[in-house]
């Protein structure tokens, strides 16, 4: 039930993007057609992931043993880098398909805070290996929900009549905050489940 909750919570009510504020350049960047936001949405879900996995092990086995948790935001920071070019490597390598499809967002995937705010969130949390891969899954999934629905509103605008003073990134930005209220009806589902529960 654990698992449910995490994953429920990951991708309504804590959403890494609308109720975190984190992940915002591409949301914003990269969500001008749907098309764009799913290969961005799908870069996401696996770098994400993987990234969490290694981050998690290297927080367990190397920084905690030996006392450097002060260097934990350095490390995850060279390990999603790293982690990334070696993805970048090996797509090139073994799929050239793939690497065409994803290859304009592996690199913006990067510099994408939302990678190393899951990262250390995870910690933050006290998430065991499994918890860690279902909590970076779910935000994954929360991430591209987010970006494909505000895809779909930003082509619907582009088919609307909207005053000159609201053009550009005022309707976008206004647009983003309507989302971001629509996912905060979300808000204390979790806690209602897990009273439900009993957990």
């Amino acid at each position: 039930m654990e698992y449910i909750l995490i994953f429920i919570s990951a991708i309504f009510v804590n959403n890494i993007v609308l109720a975190q504020f984190l992940g915002i350049c591409p949301f914003l960047g990269v969500s001008k057609k749907i098309d764009t936001s799913l290969g961005m949405s799908a870069a996401v879900a696996f770098v994400l992931t993987l990234a969490t996995v290694v981050t998690w092990l290297v927080q367990t086995y190397v920084l905690t043993p030996y006392g450097l948790e002060y260097l934990q935001t350095i490390a995850f920071i060279l390990v999603i880098a790293s982690h990334v070019q070696m993805v970048e490597i090996v797509l090139k390598k073994v799929s050239p398909a793939l690497y065409q499809a994803l290859g304009i967002f592996l690199p913006l995937i990067t510099t994408n805070c939302a990678v190393l705010g899951v990262a250390i969130l995870v910690i933050q949390k006290d998430y065991n290996l499994a918890q860690s891969i279902m909590y970076a899954f779910s935000t994954a999934l929360g991430f591209g929900l987010a970006l494909t629905v505000f895809a779909g509103m930003r082509e619907q605008l582009e088919l609307t009549n909207i005053p000159k003073g609201m053009r550009g990134m005022a309707i976008v930005l206004i647009s983003a905050g309507l989302l971001s209220l629509a996912f905060m009806g979300f808000s204390g589902v979790d806690g209602g489940l897990r009273n439900l529960f009993g957990l």
